[in-house]
């Protein structure tokens, strides 16, 4: 299922990326997301974590107004829980967004690899990040499932809240 999805997600985006014309990057059409998570575990990750609290930090390219694509990383610390180590998720994601109006809703997602840390015998999986939210010109708010499908039959997953501020290239 992880490997159909994965195939899915590129060949859906491919045609975003095979653009000949020449990119140029303004204020308008591009900029740098950073902000943070916070997020309630489920799933295998319940069993040994009681909260998620994350960095994240995009850059993003605006096609049109309503779609842009990316690329998304950061940091998710799991705080652990009954004895259990804390631990942490490094996404390596490009992502798409798509946005109904210049400030209102969007959806979006992330699709990538999930670099696990402190974690023994497990370096990580495909990354999933599916999110919903509002943004203006300058914030975006959004409710978001994390879920790294890891090795050895383990899924690390949260389900939680974001906010990211908008800079500007220029």
């Amino acid at each position: 299922m992880k490997k159909i999805f994965l195939v899915v997600a590129l060949l859906g985006l491919s045609p975003l990326f095979a653009q000949d014309d020449d990119v140029e990057l303004t204020p308008d059409n591009s900029w740098l997301k950073v902000g943070l998570t916070g997020g309630i575990p489920v799933g295998d990750a319940n069993d040994v974590s009681s909260f998620a609290l994350g960095a994240d930090i995009r850059g993003q390219y605006l096609f049109n107004p309503n779609i842009a694509i990316g690329l998304a990383s950061g940091y998710t610390h799991y705080f652990g829980k009954d004895g259990f180590e804390d631990f942490g998720v490094i996404p390596a994601a490009g992502f798409f967004r798509y946005y109904f109006t210049p400030d209102g809703l969007f959806f979006g997602a992330d699709v990538g690899y999930g670099f696990l840390a402190n974690i023994d015998d497990n370096a990580g999986g495909l990354y999933v990040n599916p999110q919903i939210g509002y943004h203006n010109r300058d914030w975006n708010f959004y409710a978001y499932y994390q879920n790294t499908f890891a090795e050895n039959d383990v899924n690390i997953q949260n389900v939680g809240v974001g906010v990211t501020y908008n800079i500007r290239f220029n």
